[in-house]
């Protein structure tokens, strides 16, 4: 089945993780997107694995590349150069949207800033992702994830300090990114229904520091209503629902446990923990007394599941209505069934031959799973792509030897 945006052309010009990975949101819903990169080793995320910084070495899979960047076309295009600046106008001519995380002074400096994107396409629509905003006095400093998102966004202050009150760091490589992705992806689709609808095209921007702020929404108004900066450190033994809790199994692994109706539950766990006697003793026997009696009854509940290994309480509570899970390693989630009846994690053919899973993004249309394909190569589809929109083979062989194109 064709995806919701077949049809519509997105050119990127982009690097990293932030909105390669909002492109590649894109692809998935069945866009035709053509990545537009340097010819002097395109995007850095590319040299990731030849400076060592990630497994693999030379003919390696560069998983940093693929995930954001699989199914596209790739465009090696110097448009410093002239010839290279007018070809990709041609490009910028066919798009629907036009994608990128270049700081405005380089926009203006390359000639690929609003104005001269519209006067070649005026229907086009741009997106721009950036580490804090198209406004204020930091609108031109460039942002990681690592920076805007994690620190300055303040996620760093609902996860506990670490030894000596060091702020924990990122747990995730684009921990961010992806986030902002999926918000470029939105709100690019959007502005795809309101051109539709009126003819007008948007300007499209999403930061880092935003997203980290709508990530962390509950808390920070809380933080501005209730007086706090960061959220404190919490005591599970002092949780006033029992029935909301992690514990842990004799094999040392844990179980998320999410009874928030907990009096609907708490007969039924009870017989599945082989402690129907908590059913009935009176410090436990409904949600009120449980709460007044919360440190005893978690202390209870940490008993029964510390008697078992996480497998045994796979099976004792299979089929049990309220809502449990064990926690998942990385590699565990390639085993779990539904991870696996979904087709969250499809698999691609890399260029050297190996079948490589990588991540779908989160939304599936018409309970259809999403295909994937690798990365293209630097440079890949450069000249098919520009003899196709009217470039004689010599006008490409004059722009590879002037540098205009690879």
């Amino acid at each position: 089945m064709s995806g919701p945006l077949e049809g519509i052309r997105v050119v990127e010009m982009a690097s990293w993780m932030f909105v390669p990975s909002a492109a590649s949101v894109l692809v998935d819903w069945g866009a035709d997107v053509l990545k537009v990169e340097s010819p002097d080793g395109g995007d850095p995320q590319r040299g990731l694995i030849s400076s060592g910084l990630l497994p693999g070495g030379a003919g390696g899979v560069n998983f940093m590349v693929e995930q954001p960047n699989r199914g596209k076309r790739s465009l090696a295009i110097n448009v410093a150069n002239p010839d290279g600046h007018e070809a990709f106008m041609k490009v910028i001519e066919t798009a629907d949207v036009f994608l990128t995380n270049y700081l405005p002074s380089v926009r203006h400096r390359l000639g690929i800033d609003v104005d001269d994107l519209r006067d070649r396409n005026p229907a086009l629509i741009i997106a721009r992702g950036s580490g804090q905003g198209p406004k204020g006095p930091d609108a031109e400093k460039g942002g990681y994830d690592g920076a805007s998102f994690w620190a300055r966004g303040g996620l760093s202050a609902v996860f506990p300090e670490g030894p000596d009150g060091w702020p924990q760091g990122q747990p995730s490589p684009a921990f961010g990114d992806v986030m902002g992705g999926l918000a470029i992806a939105g709100a690019v689709s959007a502005a795809l229904v309101k051109r539709e609808r009126t003819g007008e095209p948007s300007v499209v921007d999403v930061s880092l520091l935003a997203t980290a702020i709508w990530q962390l929404s509950p808390m920070v108004v809380a933080a501005k209503l209730f007086g706090f900066g960061r959220l404190p450190a919490g005591d599970r033994t002092q949780i006033p629902n029992p029935g909301v809790n992690t514990y842990r199994t004799s094999d040392d692994r844990f179980i998320s446990l999410i009874l928030l109706q907990s009096d609907k539950h708490w007969d039924d766990l009870c017989e599945r923990l082989d402690r129907p006697d908590l059913a009935t003793d009176p410090k436990f026997a409904d949600s009120a007394v449980r709460a007044e009696n919360t440190s005893e009854c978690i202390a209870q509940l940490d008993e029964a599941f510390g008697s078992q290994t996480l497998e045994y309480w796979r099976e004792r509570l299979e089929d049990f209505s309220g809502v449990w899970t064990p926690f998942q390693t990385l590699t565990e989630l390639y085993e779990d069934v539904q991870t696996v009846a979904n087709g969250y994690l499809p698999t691609m053919k890399a260029a050297n031959g190996d079948q490589v899973q990588l991540v779908a993004s989160p939304a599936q249309f018409d309970e259809t799973p999403v295909g994937v394909e690798r990365a293209p190569e630097l440079g890949e589809h450069t000249e098919v792509l520009l003899n196709e929109l009217g470039v004689s083979w010599d006008e490409l062989a004059a722009m590879k030897e002037s540098g205009a194109i690879l």
